[in-house]
């Protein structure tokens, strides 16, 4: 009975810690955006202009690409039966980037709700080669589930360097590969709320996600469509990529690192699992977009180089954490 009350407790505080966090990225940045700028400025001053077309889109795509890339690794976790396993580690990422790439080739004039349809299918195409591939080569060691993916992901990435260094399009891609939010502001960063849709679909079939997280004959033994389950996980797992990708770039680790703390708190129930998962994420993501903000203010550092370093660091922590209790 005591492990109820502190989960609650527990809950809480990621509540509270969020909602400071977001309140606090409003107002850092290099504009005055301060509350007393917004007092005495009124609602046509240039701290109101700023804090609605900047600070508030960048803010909730913070929130929205944390929550939502957290709930895309329970997912791919769930469809692999790996805890080590997200859209970076398994080569959705790279797919979906090479996605990108294509479209700026042949379509350069190309919308950016265009472009974000292309990066999903290629991100629903990584999700299926990484499944055929895991499928194919049965290994039975946690880790190597992960390595297969980053080798794969190695491949299409390179791929995609190659094509992008004889197109001259390296900058782009660079532009793609290291996640930020710095150019966030209103008009783009909706497409973000797909994302977000994504979470709540997840949680709406988070009872089918955790049959078929037991093994295709116990959900068929059950009675569920294992193929059409996986199905629906594919296409989240590949909105949110994509989406995400349009929006800010790559953020490695998160999908990782957020189930697994997650699942040490309140066990591998994904009902139960999802809101906490979104809540961590948001708050991990928006604690490193301001860590990223100020570390060299008034510049700022790439939100994936934060997220990378913290994120690689806890990925250690649990391989090394699961390898001491295997043993």
């Amino acid at each position: 009975m005591p492990a109820r009350p502190r989960r609650t407790g527990v809950g809480v505080l990621i509540g509270a810690i969020l909602g400071i966090l977001a309140i606090a990225s409003l107002f850092i940045g290099v504009s005055d955006v301060s509350p007393l700028a917004l007092l005495t400025g009124g609602p046509d001053s240039s701290a109101a202009f700023l804090l609605v077309t900047s600070r508030i889109p960048r803010t909730v795509a913070v929130l929205l690409a944390g929550a939502s890339l957290g709930i895309a690794g329970l997912i791919m976790q769930m469809l692999v039966r790996n805890r080590f396993v997200e859209p970076g580690t398994t080569g959705v990422t790279e797919f979906a980037t090479l996605g990108m790439l294509i479209s700026t080739v042949f379509w350069p004039g190309m919308a950016v709700v265009g472009k974000m349809a292309v990066a999903a299918v290629f991100g629903l195409l990584g999700t299926w080669v990484f499944l055929r591939v895991v499928r194919a080569v049965p290994v039975r060691q946690l880790v190597l589930v992960p390595l297969v993916g980053i080798m794969l992901g190695g491949i299409v990435g390179s791929v995609t360097v190659f094509f992008a260094y004889r197109l001259d399009l390296l900058q782009s891609l660079g532009q793609w590969s290291q996640g930020s939010f710095a150019s966030v502001m209103q008009g783009r960063y909706e497409f973000v709320w797909i994302a977000g849709a994504m979470v709540v679909v997840a949680w709406f079939a988070a009872d089918r996600f955790s049959v078929i997280g037991m093994g295709e004959d116990f959900a068929t033994n059950l009675g569920l469509d294992y193929r059409r389950v996986v199905a629906v996980g594919m296409v989240i797992v590949a909105l949110i990529t994509a989406s995400v990708l349009v929006t800010s770039g790559v953020i490695p680790f998160l999908g990782l690192v957020v189930p697994n703390v997650v699942s040490l708190i309140i066990g591998d129930n994904a009902r139960r699992s999802i809101p906490w998962i979104a809540g961590l994420g948001a708050v991990f993501v928006i604690a490193c977009d301001i860590i990223a903000r100020l570390v060299r203010f008034p510049y700022e550092i790439p939100l994936s180089v934060i997220v990378g370093i913290i994120g690689a660091a806890l990925f250690l922590w649990l391989l090394l954490r699961r390898r001491g209790r295997a043993h």
